[in-house]
């Protein structure tokens, strides 16, 4: 049964959608990229902290070894990547809406999966893909009455193209120790993205907004990626990136709670399209066809 792992993603769906709302409250202090440090530090030290408790009974088979190098260096330089032009998405446009462009991420995963690494992909979930997609499309415009393209929008959109290669790279070493994954992850991402803020002239901001910054990362980052690998030992990296698309919805009713951003139609015609593609993807996941 993948029931398990399904939860998993659920949960790690849930942890991440207060990455969005959080942030932009944090952003109003802290540069972007340097946020983009600190989420990663934090959850790269708390799952670290975790893992001294673990490691002395760890199979060390279950380490990463030298053939995983490729794939560990790709998981890294891409979420250097992806979360500074997150941020600075978030920072131009809105949380609600840069939790809802994140359902790409799902769309970026499929084809990557298929095309490079050759996962199966069923009609359901083909199905599913092309729905998220339509949610996307329609929430990548500025708001009703215009169709330009915000900036804000395209760098989240980015974003969840070095995601979708990144959740690829770490799919092909999800059978190792999660807890190593995820702390060098954390680790070498979040000083990564210290470095392009600090050499883009972003300045430190002071320790009362430091320490929030890294909390939320342990949370909505660490917490997250760690459910996040254990579902896709089961699932694969196309399924597993298919059930985040709960996390913009949740991310998006607390931005509006917190935040008071307003939900305008496309929320809700995007909420509609984007459960009909989950239920696909949940369907073919617990009740797979044998034959496609």
């Amino acid at each position: 049964m993948k029931k398990p792992a399904v939860i998993f993603a659920i949960l790690a769906a849930v942890f991440y959608a207060l990455n969005a709302p959080l942030s932009k409250l944090l952003l109003k202090e802290v540069p972007s990229a340097l946020m983009a440090g600190f989420l990663y530090l934090g959850a790269g030290a708390g799952i670290g902290v975790l893992y001294c408790f673990r490691i002395k009974g760890e199979d060390r088979s279950a380490r990463l070894s030298r053939k995983d190098l490729p794939y560990t260096l790709g998981m890294i330089l891409l979420d250097i990547a992806a979360p500074v032009l997150l941020m600075r998405g978030i920072r131009l446009g809105t949380a609600s809406s840069a939790s809802l462009l994140g359902n790409f991420e799902i769309v970026a995963t499929t084809v990557i999966a298929y095309v490079f690494f050759r996962e199966r992909i069923s009609g359901r979930l083909i199905t599913a893909i092309v729905l998220i997609t339509a949610a996307s499309v329609i929430l990548s415009f500025e708001n009703e009455s215009s169709l330009e393209f915000s900036a804000g929008s395209l760098l989240v959109l980015l974003a969840a193209c070095c995601w979708g290669l990144e959740n690829n790279c770490t799919r092909s070493i999800s059978g190792k120790s999660t807890y190593e994954i995820v702390t060098l992850k954390g680790i070498f991402s979040g000083l990564g993205s210290l470095c392009v803020g600090l050499l883009a002239g972003e300045k430190m901001p002071p320790v009362r907004f430091i320490l929030p910054s890294l909390l939320l990362g342990f949370v909505a980052y660490g917490l997250s990626i760690f459910l996040y690998v254990r579902a896709q030992r089961e699932l694969g990296a196309a399924k597993t990136s298919a059930f985040y698309a709960v996390a913009p919805f949740i991310g998006a009713f607390l931005s509006f709670v917190i935040l008071g951003d307003r939900l305008p139609w496309t929320y809700a015609a995007a909420l509609v399209i984007m459960i009909a593609g989950t239920a696909f993807v949940t369907a073919d996941t617990l009740h797979p066809r044998k034959q496609e």
